[in-house]
């Protein structure tokens, strides 16, 4: 596996009680990070993190990630700036010890291995979560002939099963 475009990696034996920990990239990064996920472009990516442990072993995570991004409308595929800002809530846990059941309402299981959170992966994967999959830019609006059949050698059939 290749090592992530934005790492922030932090101890687990650091963290104590809690932490507070904000992760900011650089213009470098936001580079890296736009390329992997298919944007234009990023100009801001922060992200803080409210790290706790309430069991051993897991890290409690509430944080807040802020993005100003670059996209492509997938009406016009023209690029558009828009904003993400997102709270979120994440536990950090043992890699191995992961959930197994899919539960939608549980809280995200993010797995760390050998005592040391990736807090840059972390804010890399929510802002992945919070992106829209499918940007359209403000104002743009299918062509009304969009999802039409188009003329061709089958149309006249589909004319003639249609009028039965």
């Amino acid at each position: 596996m290749s090592a992530p475009e934005l790492s922030r990696p932090v101890r687990v034996e650091h963290i104590g009680e809690g932490m507070d920990v904000t992760v900011e990239a650089n213009e470098a990064e936001r580079a890296a990070v736009a390329a992997r996920m298919g944007l234009v472009s990023i100009g801001l990516l922060t992200c803080s993190f409210d790290l706790r442990r309430p069991i051993a072993g897991e890290i409690a995570a509430t944080g807040t990630l802020r993005a100003e991004v670059v996209q492509t409308c997938v009406v016009s595929l023209e690029p558009f700036a828009t904003s993400v800002v997102e709270d979120f809530e994440v536990r950090f846990v043992p890699e191995g010890t992961e959930s197994e059941e899919l539960d939608l309402e549980a809280v995200d299981e993010v797995p760390y291995a050998a005592g040391v959170l990736d807090l840059g992966e972390a804010t890399s994967e929510q802002l992945a979560l919070a992106l829209d999959p499918f940007p359209r830019k403000p104002g743009a609006e299918l062509p009304e002939d969009a999802g039409k059949a188009a003329e061709g050698p089958f149309a006249a059939l589909q004319r003639l099963r249609q009028e039965r």
